[in-house]
């Protein structure tokens, strides 16, 4: 969408009191300085370029000129400077206007993040719901991006790599957006170790949604940026989990394939050697890592989190906001290891295609009668604060706290069967409480292609030994290796002839398929979901002003930011983003001076 500078005519004359503080929506960099009708366009000319600055476009008679100031000239004093020329009418800011800032995609109404109206945020459709906490939420607290739209919509010359779970490169409101290499792929897979970084898990597709959904195409939302470019790297698989080397090796392919920056949603480890170094290779190469603080409500500088805890000046952390920008109940914090917060709960955006849960009831449908000593039943979970919870337990008569153990020389089986065909993926997750003797006893998860009992012929999942204690374990497998066919599942618990544990109690299990399309959309929150709306900012400051150098952007995104009493102390700034205040924010670029686009 093309930009329009409407040039503002007035007779006022800046006087010394106006300079206090600017405001409003300009360029940077550039005034507007009209001189009496008397002097020659030639005399004009001359009489900037005696200031040591220049003009800029072509010169019309009593019309205002367009002047770039150099790094050495402070605008508000060039104004002055100009004003109190007795030939000159008046000089002012380059006011910026728009004919509207507001894309017309039918799902950024809610968008608060980027607009806040106070409206109240609904399901998108998708697998989840929205928060009730601070919904509706206060209006006007938002990232005030319709100015900056004012200003900029179009990011394609900085390429955004989002590691995560990928991205749905196909749907409608990313596609055009997408970055692509000399084979037109749009990045890469280190999990699967191919050329296509599609999304099988939702959170990497939201996140790029949230950074460069299509603007003002009629369909969707909008990104902050509202053209982009997406570079997709699958660094976390379906299960949304992944390792040193698939990360390590994404931001480096990131790197080396010219991103500036890359969203990082994504936490968990220690410190790591080889994460850093990737780091350091990045900020070497000039790229800004835009980097979730973490949803385990933690100080972040007591307990560091990684990467958020890592110190290197390429890297921005941030805190998630909710409606009423109050600090998020579950966002991690950090006054010396978290920067800034954003708009992080009841984010609406791009989703890889519908979910569905299969049958897993538990109270139906398994087979158990396969067992020698102890045997799976239905039951009751009852929970310490008087919740009772359907299981699947063993042995028969399990209870939480129980003394009642299971039996010697045991292999007590159950298993079912479920239908695949037609899903793109498939993750199984449950609840777990266990009491196994450690290193003797087991209880074996097992799954293969077809209906029988894939228990000793199917793959191994996992074999679990050893005690949850009072807590209950979440498991996640991923088993879309078994996508279009029908496949089977089998839980089978096993000991010896010695000393035997309480049993082992499933409970909350659940088979989610994801089918791909091309025009979802849900509502999740987290900082993964603030961090992406930073990432999406920080390369429309990149392609505003693309001399500036990495520590310029990052000054202009903490810098720019507005005080916020949820995020003083608690954070490195104490600021939320803002769009316009990181466009406004005037810092001389320390590589020479700014490129003003017009």
């Amino acid at each position: 969408m093309k930009m329009k500078y409407l040039i503002f005519l007035t007779t006022t004359i800046f006087t010394q009191s106006a300079f206090a503080k600017l405001t409003g929506n300009f360029v940077p960099g550039e005034i507007l300085v009209k001189y009496k009708s008397t002097m020659s366009t030639s005399a004009q000319k001359n009489a900037v370029e005696r200031e040591g600055v220049t003009t800029i476009g072509k010169i019309y008679k009593n019309a205002p000129l367009r002047v770039k100031l150099t790094k050495d000239h402070d605008m508000e004093n060039a104004i002055l400077e100009f004003s109190n020329d007795p030939n000159v009418e008046y000089a002012q800011p380059n006011y910026i206007y728009h004919a509207t800032a507001l894309p017309n995609d039918p799902r950024f109404a809610q968008t608060w993040g980027l607009r806040n109206t106070g409206q109240t945020i609904v399901s998108a459709g998708g697998p989840n719901s929205p928060s009730s906490t601070n919904n509706p939420g206060t209006s006007g607290l938002d990232m005030k991006m319709e100015y900056a739209w004012n200003t900029i919509t179009d990011c394609r010359s900085v390429t955004v790599a989002v590691l995560d779970t990928g991205i749905n490169y196909n749907h409608q409101d990313l596609a055009a957006n997408m970055w692509a290499d000399g084979s037109s792929n749009h990045g890469y897979d280190f999990v699967d170790n191919d050329s296509d970084p599609m999304d099988l898990d939702g959170h990497g597709t939201h996140v790029a949604g949230t950074i460069g959904a299509v603007g003002n195409n009629g369909l969707g939302g909008t990104g902050v940026c509202w053209r982009a470019s997406l570079m997709g790297v699958r660094v976390l698989d379906t299960t949304g989990s992944g390792t040193t080397a698939q990360i390590t090796s994404g931001l480096n392919y990131a790197v080396a394939n010219g991103a500036k920056v890359i969203n990082l949603s994504l936490g968990g480890g220690n410190v790591d050697p080889a994460f850093s170094a990737a780091i350091d290779n990045a900020r070497n190469n000039g790229a800004i890592l835009v980097i979730a603080a973490g949803n385990e409500t933690n100080n972040n500088d007591a307990s560091p989190a990684y990467p958020c805890s890592y110190t290197q000046s390429n890297i921005i952390c941030v805190a998630a906001l909710t409606q009423t920008y109050a600090k998020a109940s579950f966002s991690n914090w950090g006054a010396t290891s978290v920067d800034v917060g954003a708009p992080g709960v009841n984010i609406v955006s791009a989703w890889p295609g519908t979910v569905a849960n299969l049958n897993t009831s538990m109270t139906s449908g398994w087979n158990l009668a396969t067992y020698t000593g102890s045997r799976w039943d239905y039951t009751t979970l009852n929970l310490t604060d008087g919740t009772a919870l359907n299981i699947l337990a063993v042995p028969h008569n399990y209870s939480f706290g129980s003394t009642t153990k299971y039996a010697s020389n045991s292999n007590s089986q159950m298993w079912r069967s479920f239908n695949l065909a037609g899903v793109d993926a498939a993750v199984l997750n449950f609840g777990l409480v266990a009491d196994i003797q450690s290193g003797a006893d087991y209880l074996n998860i097992f799954a293969q292609a077809g209906t029988s009992n894939p228990t000793g012929t199917g793959v191994k999942l996992e074999g679990i030994s050893g005690s949850t204690g009072s807590s209950i374990e979440d498991m996640t497998y991923d088993l879309t290796a078994y996508k279009g066919s029908n496949m089977s599942l089998a839980f089978q618990l096993t000991s010896d002839a010695s000393v035997v544990g309480n049993g082992a109690a499933i409970l909350d299990l659940s088979l989610t398929t994801l089918t791909l399309n091309n025009s979802t959309y849900n509502v999740i929150s987290g900082t993964s979901m603030a961090t992406p709306k930073v990432a999406g900012l920080t390369a429309m400051i990149m392609a505003y002003n693309p001399n500036y150098l990495m520590d310029d952007v990052i000054n202009s995104i903490k810098n720019g930011g507005v005080n916020t009493a949820s995020l003083s102390g608690i954070t490195t700034t104490g600021k939320a983003v803002s769009g316009v205040g990181s466009l406004n924010y005037i810092a001389t670029p320390t590589g020479g001076s700014a490129v003003i686009v017009p």
